[in-house]
């Protein structure tokens, strides 16, 4: 079995070890605290939070705002998600005093309850307010629930007045422990550094960076198949050189090195192999992304790839870079770490081959 794992949460022995942030997370949720939570997508956010949900051992849910319609389905998903957790006998009389009344119905395709509002004119507010004061409700002093919400920068997208609900209600409970994920650094600073925002200094903040270079080395090299010492060395640099020590597609490239040497038998530049494959596989969805960006921002992709700064490049007038940058951060092509760079580098060895 392929020792690396990505795409999906990462869990057991396919987790990279990350026991600082593990310790941290573990820590702030034994307080009365919450906990945000900021890292470009693919950084292993979901699964580093799933470990420590895992060994803290108290419920759970987790909502993902990137799926959320509108105030109406959010205050369904909570209710969905409190019935995953308990059986309907068990919350029904908290739900006696509910201002509107939702649907409910057994599932059997998932065996849960699927939940839904019927859409009425001023009531959103109370939906969700019933629906997140329920978790109160079903939260104990010995066994406090933690709320995960995913992709939180988009709140303001889904309502421009949910945030400021969302503050009202949360300011009174207590008993909870609240999670705030989210991948767009400016837009989860927008919502919990800026003085006006509802969400001002509501938790403790905390950025996940890049897994250490020495820590991932680690990992890769325990798990690469049987060779001399020296051609896993040079296997594990030429990966981590080449993904710059991105979690996911370090994973990514790691298990295509894997496959190459165990099934295809490949026995020299088994790295350049690896990455070439992965190239080719992706190069439809890379070139429909790529005919879909404007000249500008292609030329920021390209000096990227080329591992050169657009800030500084004559070549693209620096108003026109920053606007390039900020609009490409925001659909998710580029990250910022240390500087600016690809968030997929096999996106960006497409573009120079191209």
């Amino acid at each position: 079995m392929n020792p690396f794992k990505f795409g999906t949460i990462v869990e057991d022995e396919f987790f990279t070890d990350r026991v600082n942030e593990l310790e941290q997370i573990k820590q702030m949720l034994d307080s009365e605290n919450h906990l945000v939570l900021i890292s470009p997508r693919r950084f292993g956010k979901s699964s580093l939070v799933a470990k420590a949900l895992q060994q803290i051992g108290r419920p759970s849910i987790t909502i993902d705002f990137m799926k959320v319609l509108n105030v109406e389905d959010l205050a369904a998903q909570v209710l969905r998600q409190v019935f995953r957790l308990h059986k309907f006998e068990k919350v029904k009389h908290f739900m006696k005093h509910f201002r509107v009344v939702p649907t409910l119905s057994y599932n059997p395709m998932t065996d849960g309850m699927d939940v839904s509002f019927v859409p009425s004119v001023g009531k959103s507010s109370a939906m969700l307010e019933d629906s997140l004061e329920l978790l109160e409700k079903v939260s104990s002093a010995e066994n406090r629930l933690i709320v995960v919400f995913d992709e939180f920068q988009e709140v303001n997208s889904i309502d421009k007045t949910l945030a400021k609900q969302l503050r009202a209600i949360m300011q009174r409970q207590k008993g909870l422990n609240y999670i705030f994920m989210g991948s767009q650094e400016s837009m989860m600073e927008e919502i919990f550094e800026k003085k006006k925002s509802p969400f001002f200094h509501f938790g403790e903040r905390m950025n996940l960076k890049k897994i250490p270079y020495d820590d991932f080395y680690n990992y890769i090299e325990s798990r690469l198949p049987k060779m001399p010492a020296s051609q896993k060395a040079a296997i594990t640099e030429e990966i981590l050189k080449f993904t710059d020590v991105h979690p996911y597609y370090t994973q990514q490239l790691a298990a295509a090195v894997y496959n190459a040497i165990v099934y295809s038998k490949i026995t020299e530049n088994v790295v350049a192999y690896a990455i070439k494959r992965q190239v080719e596989e992706h190069s439809l969805d890379y070139e429909r992304l790529w005919a879909n960006m404007n000249r500008t921002d292609r030329k920021v992709m390209l000096l990227l790839a080329n591992k050169k700064n657009p800030i500084t490049d004559r070549s693209v007038p620096t108003s026109t870079s920053f606007s390039s940058i900020k609009r490409l951060l925001k659909q998710g092509y580029v990250i910022k770490t240390v500087g600016y760079e690809l968030e997929d580098p096999f996106f960006g060895e497409w573009i120079l081959g191209n």
